[in-house]
């Protein structure tokens, strides 16, 4: 691929907009046929996790062993959350795009203190196990897992990945992650979670810094609120902004509507309250 000091802005935002809204590259970039889109979309059916959170290619197991050996896919050296496919794409196209999409966050609510209440190796293990189930969700959903930070999760649904319907299907993965979770069971769940959704323009890109360590975000009001809704979720809880319930064509029935002040906006915002 060329390299993005020849290419101008606009091309890059062509680039960016058609991969994220298509999941295509546009016709005048030539792939190699196993980096296409229909075939990408067979990798996240390879075992095993952990996995690129762009392509889904799986870094161990068979799946693994098997992209390795027959088209040298691997970790990045840099960023190992994203193979060395996707890292040379993201160096070489260093833009972005915005486009309309479904943001999720779910945080772990108390880990304050649960942290005090075990010893450092088991928190570790409670918060690594949280991290692979809900990973493992958001992967099976065609969502881009952005964030692995501390106690939280953030995955974001764009059209050319998880559909047109990004939005339900970001509600039907966020409530997949409190069921795994088990805060369905009456003993209650084996670790507390509260989640965010919201659907919004955003800017999707490259960001790559001076130490050369590449990697994608997004930027915006959209993930600003995204992160806000999931503050305020209790455990067992799902806050969807009323963006989301419109464009996933939630059935209000029996569902409680708040107004909530969400810290960034000067007038309080409708958010749905789906419960586990």
């Amino acid at each position: 691929m060329p390299s993005d000091k020849k290419i101008s802005p606009e091309v890059l935002d062509k680039i960016w907009g058609e991969y994220l809204t298509t999941g295509e590259l546009p016709d005048f970039m030539n792939v190699p046929w196993y980096q296409t889109k229909r075939i990408r979309s067979l990798y996240r059916y390879l075992p095993d996790n952990p996995r690129c959170r762009l392509c889904y290619t799986p870094f161990r197991g068979i799946g693994g062993a098997l992209m390795r050996q027959m088209f040298g896919f691997a970790p990045s050296r840099l960023n190992p959350q994203v193979c060395n496919q996707c890292e040379r794409f993201i160096q070489q196209h260093k833009g972005g795009a915005e486009v309309e999409l479904s943001i999720l966050f779910a945080d772990v609510r108390g880990s304050t203190h649960l942290a005090e209440s075990m010893n450092p190796t088991e928190f570790s293990r409670l918060i690594n196990r949280f991290y692979n189930e809900a990973t493992h969700i958001l992967f099976g959903a065609n969502a881009m897992v952005e964030k692995l930070i501390g106690d939280a999760v953030t995955g974001f649904f764009t059209p050319g990945f998880s559909g047109p319907d990004h939005a339900r299907v970001a509600v039907e993965a966020a409530r997949e992650i409190l069921h795994v979770t088990d805060h369905h069971l009456p003993a209650g769940p084996w670790i507390p979670v509260g989640i965010g959704i919201h659907t919004g323009l955003a800017y999707v890109g490259a960001v790559v810094s001076d130490t050369g360590v590449s990697d994608i975000a997004v930027f915006g009001d959209t993930a600003n609120t995204g992160a806000r809704l999931a503050a305020q979720a209790g455990a067992g809880e799902i806050h969807v902004s009323q963006a989301t319930a419109q464009s996933a064509g939630l059935d209000p029935s029996g569902v409680e509507i708040r107004r909530q002040t969400v810290k960034g906006r000067t007038e309080p915002i409708e958010v749905w309250v789906l419960a586990s």
